[in-house]
């Protein structure tokens, strides 16, 4: 049953709200919702008075109904960045349960973060995004009042992509350039896109939504913006790209997460330039005045 009028709305998050993006979430619905976050590990900045913690493996939930109860909107924010095909399997068997729950108990609002199109052969080959489109599928097929919203690169404080890119162009002088540069991203502020899903979790109907940052950026000038930002020349490790995916598998098989095969494969794609939201109040944030202030002194 949805919250009795004249109540704060309630906001069930899953996947929590201590990562880069529940974060934002909670700075952008903690004054005037009630927040239900769930996930697997409580952090200690989600012991927040107008947050709820609920312990749970979204896997392993087969009874959603408690955990949906007063709700009046549902927010998906669980997902894997890299794992075993079982593990994303298992993930989006709870997704597509919750789906089916949400549809028996009436939620008002079914609020998605999804990913973007990607190479046909990631679509279907890769456990990360042929299962991710399934819960996708789940949700575009149900009854629900839906939104899935496909952002492009996300960018903010201690976020994995360009905060990391920054600091290893400071630490080496230098960058891998992967391919010829000529493809595109339109970074987006994780504090915009937790704007955007609230604007969207009061908008009705049934849409998929991909969505961009203010400007669609040419790779290599990007990268040259982060030159710029740590005060240096752009210098370059220049990679073709079959020797670009070549580089991320044995980062990976080194253990390390700092970037992924199918991630170089995405980026080479041309895919992420996606276009930029429009319907705030204000304008989105720009990437360059966050590079100066990440690459400002301590």
């Amino acid at each position: 049953m949805s919250a009795s009028t004249g109540e704060a709305p309630r906001l069930l998050v899953v996947g929590g709200c201590s990562g880069l993006v529940g974060r934002a979430v909670l700075r952008e619905f903690g004054a005037d919702h009630r927040i239900r976050s769930v996930h697997r590990h409580p952090a200690p900045q989600e012991l927040a008075p107008q947050l709820e913690v609920r312990s749970a493996d979204v896997a392993e939930v087969e009874d959603w109904a408690p955990l949906l109860d007063g709700v009046d909107t549902v927010l998906t924010l669980a997902w894997y960045r890299q794992a075993s095909r079982r593990r994303f399997v298992r993930l989006a068997d709870g997704l597509v349960r919750l789906v089916r729950s949400c549809e028996q108990h009436g939620i008002r609002r079914f609020v998605h973060l999804s990913v973007p199109e990607a190479p046909e052969r990631l679509e279907t080959g890769l456990p990360y995004l042929a299962e991710k489109r399934r819960v996708d599928g789940a949700v575009a097929a149900s009854g629900l009042s839906y939104v899935i919203v496909r952002p492009t690169m996300l960018f903010g404080p201690n976020d994995r992509l360009l905060t990391v890119m920054l600091r290893l162009v400071r630490r080496y002088h230098r960058f891998p350039m992967f391919g010829d540069g000529e493809y595109h991203l339109s970074p987006l502020a994780v504090d915009d896109l937790a704007a955007i899903l609230r604007r969207e979790a009061v908008i009705g109907g049934r849409r998929d939504l991909p969505v961009g940052g203010p400007r669609r950026w040419r790779y290599r000038d990007l990268t040259d913006a982060l030159f710029r930002a740590a005060g240096r020349s752009p210098k370059y490790v220049r990679l073709g790209p079959a020797a670009s995916i070549r580089l991320a598998r044995a980062l990976e098989s080194l253990g390390s997460s700092l970037l992924y095969a199918y991630e170089v494969e995405w980026l080479l794609s041309d895919r992420l330039g996606l276009p930029a939201y429009t319907g705030l109040t204000r304008p989105l944030a720009e990437v360059e005045p966050f590079l100066r202030s990440q690459a400002a002194p301590s």
